[in-house]
């Protein structure tokens, strides 16, 4: 069975550790995504962050591979070998240049959406006033499909996802997101976007994040009921996991330079209380715990297979190649 982490985040620092990204593996977990920045990271750190993130992938072959296709995936898993990509939150970093779509896909990025939370020039945020994709945002799109990158629709407002969806002429994902229908926050996506996402082929890879699963603590229960919600809504064929844990190193520098806003990204107004009330995450167990989770819920099997993968490689298999 593949196992696919389809977002998960260390600190944006080239000396950031890899050991919880070797416990992934130690867990089962065939593949996981690293994010590398966002909107509000500047270019200079998120190269950084690549190039040590690649190195310390290098160093380590027997650990960790980046891959390139979804078959490599396959390759890794039989050969007990972490298969990794990177991943991009938002077209700030792309300096207003389809072009460099490819630049970041060479360097390893192998998903992305357009809007961190906030507008750009591009498109629309999810704690933001409504803006759908620019002309530039559809140049983007066409960028990512032509370069064979997962597109991700993430953080977007809900105007634009539906924009993205509808232009994209491959399956569109979103990496870490919850039903709205069950929890009541900006970040959460409706019917209406998770139909039109399964309309493109797409999968919703429901993220463990407290505010988005509406419980203090959550665990793979709280997964679980948020993936049969998916599931009953539009099948299990398009319902995957992406438990977005946020992994830190008190020691390690890696917010960006001043004029850095952190309420600005992550708005009050929209729930946010990061010293009161911080977001916690699902532990990394519940990778073991899901499988029982999930089939108390009512999946099969069959089921449980797909959504702890097989969904995600059903679509890499048709971007990646």
């Amino acid at each position: 069975m593949i196992r696919w982490e389809a977002h998960a985040c260390l600190p944006l620092h080239p000396d950031a550790s890899f050991e919880p990204i070797r416990q992934y593996r130690e867990l089962g977990v065939s593949y996981v995504s690293i994010n590398i920045g966002m909107d509000m990271n500047p270019l200079d750190q998120i190269l950084r962050t690549i190039a040590g993130f690649r190195a310390t992938i290098a160093a380590a072959p027997q650990e960790f591979r980046l891959v390139e296709r979804a078959a490599d995936i396959e390759r890794c898993a039989a050969e007990g070998v972490l298969a990794v990509g990177f991943d991009l939150e938002g077209a700030v970093p792309l300096l207003e240049q389809p072009e460099m779509v490819e630049v970041f896909r060479q360097l390893g990025v192998r998903q992305m959406h357009l809007a961190y939370n906030r507008n750009n020039s591009v498109a629309g945020g999810c704690h933001d006033e409504p803006q759908g994709l620019t002309p530039l945002g559809h140049r983007v799109v066409e960028a990512i499909n032509r370069a064979g990158v997962l597109m991700d629709c993430s953080h977007t407002g809900r105007r634009c996802s539906l924009d993205v969806m509808a232009a994209s002429s491959a399956p569109v994902i979103f990496s870490h997101a919850n039903p709205l229908a069950l929890v009541e926050h900006g970040r959460n996506i409706t019917d209406e976007q998770i139909r039109a996402c399964a309309a493109t082929g797409g999968v919703v890879c429901l993220s463990g994040v407290s505010k988005f699963l509406g419980h203090p603590a959550p665990g793979a229960e709280q997964v679980a009921r948020h993936a049969r919600y998916v599931a009953d809504l539009v099948g299990v064929g398009h319902v995957g996991i992406g438990l977005d844990i946020s992994f830190r190193e008190p020691h390690l520098q890696d917010d960006p330079p001043p004029p850095y806003d952190p309420t600005y990204w992550w708005p009050r107004s929209a729930g946010y209380d990061r010293t009161s009330q911080p977001s916690t995450y699902t532990p990394m167990q519940t990778w073991l715990e899901l499988p029982p989770a999930l089939g108390a819920v009512g999946m099969s099997d069959a089921d449980i297979a797909q959504v702890l993968g097989g969904n995600m490689m059903r679509v890499a298999r048709q971007v990646w190649g």
